[in-house]
């Protein structure tokens, strides 16, 4: 009962593990006396309502990608065909993981975290590829060497993407953090499913519908090619018109948009950041108003006291204790004869999430308890919920930077093979760390200072989880990369035909500015709608990988990419001959088409020191 005389809480304690009717059972009995004045709410494991499956949220994503495909394509069977390409590839993951959990020991959100990326790049892979077909038929090709021209090209950049993405994934890896390494596995296993599916199950579905993947306008148009025409042509001719002005003002706004990141928090979010209506969170509320706010998550100081002078010593601790600023209350339960082990319950003024308890926690362990220590042989431990909480949030922010080194890292290796180039990996990895800047920007906004939260149903503002921001990191940094691929490989097949610099990269905006804006705002529909799927950390994934992607797509791969390579012109291009006969030849654009491109087909600036 606490002081005031009107909060009060009672532990029940199942004898074996309960099955659910005897939780709805208990439910019933401590519900039933609940009056106007008289106001009772459950909290617990046992009472935690947790969504087991987002199908909800998968329907909607997959409805929404549909609406965009139609309404851009005005084809239906460009419409459904990247959808069933990517429900098989994720369904076919889904199996796969099951089957894995059997072997490896897997969270419960690695289902639903597979779900949100095999949607997301199922679709968007076979966009790809269904977009160069429909290209490839235009300009008159028949149906099978039109499928086989858009497998040898853009199938390639698929492939390719998928493996960045899955390089960025097992990455994670090497944290070494084993709920990590989990659904590291499981996602990195959905995107190379998703990927075969794209280049098997999808090239056979282009055969069996022939040309009907043209919409009866486009059938029946004048055969030729479009390419470089319409908005994303008039487009990437203004930034290659201005590329300083578009590439610093893109900059700008997303540096903007990224600078929240440097208040970012990491720890575990806890029943007070439920939506008002959870029973769990009433019960909270109710805990906190009555006996403080950090009575929902004490302190655990485990003593080993060998000797008998240490007892007098963890008495002295106690004492000390209960001096320290923000410490609520000590209790202590008496050591019996010949015990050697005690325990020390401490509670802080501050809620188990605030930065205030987390500050006390160092206090304790640096300050307090050497003090206490000194001149004897007890040994003190700061554990429990909240203090291991925090241990494990300072060790994941520990190795952050050193895992966004790493992949950047690999990124510039891979794309310094694939394009044959030094500048292009560079400028990548720099825009690729910027983007995950904006992804954590997002979900700091939202759910650490709480803006929007609240009307989302996301419940109130608190600390980021504390894997997020490394998973964030893989995806985003795999997504990234995709987008790159697709932009780049189409800029280099035009280079190695034409040798124009600045024709490549203005062709290669233009022909895939719009599929690439597409397959971003599929990403966004799929991943916002995970926003609403009733769980808290899959709403961080959502919030964050959709503000990125649409961000990433539209200022850095559309402006900021097409104005840096405009600016550095055929220096964009340049590697070292000792580098370039050294690097294994890998072709992501494909073989390329007609005579080889001339040696220097337009004038430009050359800077010292390169060779052609």
């Amino acid at each position: 009962m606490s002081k005031d005389g009107r909060t009060a809480y009672a532990t029940v304690a199942f004898d074996r593990g309960a099955a659910d009717a005897q939780i709805e059972h208990v439910r019933d009995l401590a519900s039933a006396p609940e009056s106007a004045r008289l106001h009772i709410a459950l909290n617990g494991q046992a009472f935690t309502v947790n969504p087991s499956t987002n199908s909800v949220a998968d329907a909607m994503g997959v409805v929404l990608a549909f609406v965009v495909l139609l309404f851009v394509f005005r084809a239906v069977w460009v419409a459904v065909l990247p959808i069933v390409t990517a429900i098989v590839g994720v369904g076919l993951s889904a199996i796969a993981v099951l089957l894995l959990s059997h072997v490896i020991s897997l969270s419960s959100t690695t289902l639903t975290l597979g779900s949100l990326i095999g949607l997301g790049v199922g679709i968007d892979y076979a966009l790809f590829i269904v977009n160069r077909h429909r290209a490839n038929l235009k300009a008159g090709m028949g149906t099978a060497e039109s499928i086989a021209k858009a497998l040898n090209t853009s199938g390639r950049a698929v492939v390719f993407a998928g493996l960045t993405v899955v390089v960025a994934l097992l990455g994670m890896l090497t944290l070494n953090v084993g709920v990590i390494n989990g659904m590291a596995i499981g996602a990195a296993l959905t995107v190379v499913l998703t990927v075969l599916a794209a280049i098997t199950l999808l090239p056979a579905l282009l055969g069996m519908i022939g040309p009907r993947v043209l919409s009866r306008r486009e059938r029946r148009a004048p055969v030729g090619d479009a390419s470089g025409t319409g908005w994303w042509g008039r487009w990437a001719a203004r930034v290659q018109a201005r590329p300083r002005a578009f590439g610093l003002v893109a900059l700008a706004v997303l540096a903007a948009l990224a600078l929240p990141t440097l208040s970012l928090r990491l720890g575990a979010s806890d029943d007070g950041n439920l939506p008002t209506t959870s029973t769990n969170r009433r019960a909270y509320d109710m805990i906190a108003d009555g006996f403080g706010p950090g009575f929902n998550g004490p302190l655990v100081l485990a003593v080993q006291a060998p000797a008998a002078a240490d007892r007098a010593a963890e008495a002295k601790l106690v004492t000390g204790l209960r001096q320290v600023d923000g410490v609520a209350s000590v209790s202590a339960a008496p050591m019996k004869q010949g015990q050697t082990v005690g325990v020390i319950s401490v509670v802080p003024t501050t809620s188990p999430q605030s930065a205030a308890t987390s500050d006390l926690i160092d206090h304790l362990r640096s300050d307090v308890i050497p003090q206490a220590e000194q001149g004897t042989s007890m040994k003190v431990y700061v554990g429990g919920v909240t203090a291991s909480n925090d241990d494990f949030a300072s060790v994941l922010m520990g190795k952050l930077p050193l895992f966004l080194l790493l992949i950047a890292a690999l990124g510039f290796v891979l794309l310094t093979v694939a394009f044959r180039s030094l500048l292009i990996p560079a400028v990548s990895a720099v825009l690729n760390i910027l983007s995950i800047g904006v992804a954590f920007g997002a979900i700091v906004v939202v759910f650490q200072y709480g803006y929007g939260a609240s009307l989302l149903g996301l419940g109130s503002a608190g600390p980021i989880e504390s894997f997020v921001p490394i998973l964030v990191v893989g995806i985003m940094f795999g997504l990234s990369m995709d987008y790159q691929v697709f932009l780049v490989s189409r800029m280099r097949e035009e280079w190695a035909h034409t040798g124009g610099s600045r024709r490549a990269v203005r062709v290669g905006q233009a022909e895939t500015g719009k599929v690439i804006a597409v397959a971003a705002t599929i990403m966004f529909c799929v991943f916002g709608s995970f926003v609403f799927g009733g769980s808290r950390v899959i709403s961080e994934f959502g919030v964050s990988l959709a503000v990125a992607v649409a961000l990433d797509a539209l200022l850095i791969r559309m402006v900021v990419v097409p104005a840096l390579m405009h600016l550095c012109g055929r220096a964009s291009w340049w590697l070292p001959r000792r580098l370039d006969k050294a690097l294994p030849q890998v072709s992501v654009e494909g073989p390329s088409d007609g005579p080889p491109r001339p040696q220097h087909p337009e004038p430009e600036p050359q800077p010292a020191g390169l060779t052609d």
